[in-house]
């Protein structure tokens, strides 16, 4: 595949991406495409994406989900990309998750197929809009989870007046009970609730543990997905017996996805952060001998700005560049990878460095602590290949 798999190619449709509205252009380092040696003269803070690595991860994923003969829909909430995507679908992804209504006009608009959003529309205002997407799609693309019987109720009235249909999922409270139904028992009573409207078209069950997906401990974390396994089969059997059949059973993520994918019982697996990575899924993953199943793909790039105090170096990457609430980055490039990371404010960050210090202007990069909430403080990806800035794609969905 090309470096761009979409027509939002930086170089190919500057209208597009290159320049928003009012003529700002997006990224500095356009004129770098091409440019042998090029990674290494980026404007910074710049965040980074390999195109080969994100490319066997995307390959190795697929090839996991077809031979466990299960299928795949990427939550692209963590990389809020178009091309990714596209990427994605093309290697063989059913469609996509999405955590946001925003996320999922944006994939919807620009020709993802399945779109399914994760989170319940409630308000009067999201309800129109969604409504509003559903009219712009095709009939069974859009997909979205419901939790309470108000809610049924709503978009039932929305979709009904609007002469459009709906595909719910019932969200099943498998995780952090953020949101979903208690029990068994809630669940069979909203299905019934469903199967009162014409207009909504029950489609399946949403199962999503997000709550332990970071736990390091790989047999605390198999025994936890299995717990959820066992709850959620009870729930599909106590629906099966009161006639609600559940075509599709989804969710998993890249921590669990190994066990899960197991039994049979889920028929979609809800995978993000394996096109990534970062350092809190490192050891997550990680296998007795060290090795990963995916590699790091994403990294922020900083450059050395001061050298004037004895104990470390100070890069232009702060709290406005890396997310914050899971540990800190570390360093991937440029220095001794020993080297130790600390915020020093919104633009700023201090480096402690392991041997020899990097000198003023030095090109430093840091795999993110979290690479969901990073990739949302950056407007463009730039992707590398090897030493190349090879293309510049566009975070399409930032801040939705």
């Amino acid at each position: 595949m090309p470096a761009s798999a979409s027509s939002r190619m930086i170089h190919n449709h500057p209208e597009v991406v290159a320049v928003q509205p009012g003529g700002r252009c997006l990224s500095p380092n356009a004129a770098l495409i091409g440019v042998p040696g090029s990674r290494n003269r980026l404007d910074t803070p710049a965040l980074l994406v390999d195109l080969g690595a994100l490319t066997r991860n995307i390959a190795a994923m697929a090839e996991f989900a077809a031979a466990r003969n299960v299928q795949l829909r990427p939550h692209v909430k963590t990389h809020k990309s178009v091309e990714i995507a596209v990427r994605q679908i093309a290697a063989g992804a059913i469609g996509v998750s999405c955590a946001t209504l925003g996320e999922a006009e944006i994939m919807a608009d620009a020709g993802i197929p399945s779109v399914l959003i994760t989170s319940p529309i409630v308000t009067v205002e999201k309800i129109a809009r969604l409504v509003s997407l559903v009219r712009r799609t095709s009939p069974g693309e859009v997909l979205v989870v419901v939790d309470h019987p108000r809610n049924v109720a709503d978009l039932a009235e929305a979709v009904a007046g609007a002469g459009l249909s709906l595909d719910v999922m019932i969200d099943y409270a498998a995780g952090f009970h953020r949101t979903g139904t208690a029990d068994a028992v809630a669940v069979v009573d909203l299905a019934r609730q469903i199967k009162r409207y014409p207009f909504l078209h029950l489609r399946g069950l949403q199962a999503y543990a997000g709550n332990i997906q970071h736990l390091v401990n790989r047999e605390q974390r198999s025994q936890a997905a299995a717990a959820v396994r066992v709850s959620t089969a009870a729930v599909i059997a106590a629906a099966a017996r009161c006639g609600f059949v559940f075509e599709i059973v989804t969710g998993a993520g890249t921590g669990t996805c190994d066990v899960d994918s197991r039994e049979c019982l889920f028929t979609e697996l809800q995978t993000g952060s394996y096109v990534f990575l970062d350092a809190e899924y490192m050891p997550v993953l990680a296998s007795q001998n060290g090795a990963l199943p995916f590699e790091v793909s994403l990294f922020v790039q900083t450059a050395v700005v001061s050298v004037n105090h004895p104990d470390w170096v100070t890069v232009d990457g702060g709290l406005k560049c890396f997310a914050t609430d899971t540990g800190l980055p570390i360093v991937a490039r440029g220095t001794d990878p020993a080297g130790c990371y600390a915020f020093c404010g919104d633009e700023h960050g201090l480096l402690f460095p392991a041997g020899a210090r990097p000198e003023l202007g030095a090109r430093i990069e840091f795999v993110t602590s979290h690479c969901d909430p990073t990739v949302n403080l950056h407007n463009v990806y730039h992707v590398v290949d090897g030493e190349m800035l090879v293309d510049i794609w566009p975070v399409d969905a930032r801040g939705k």
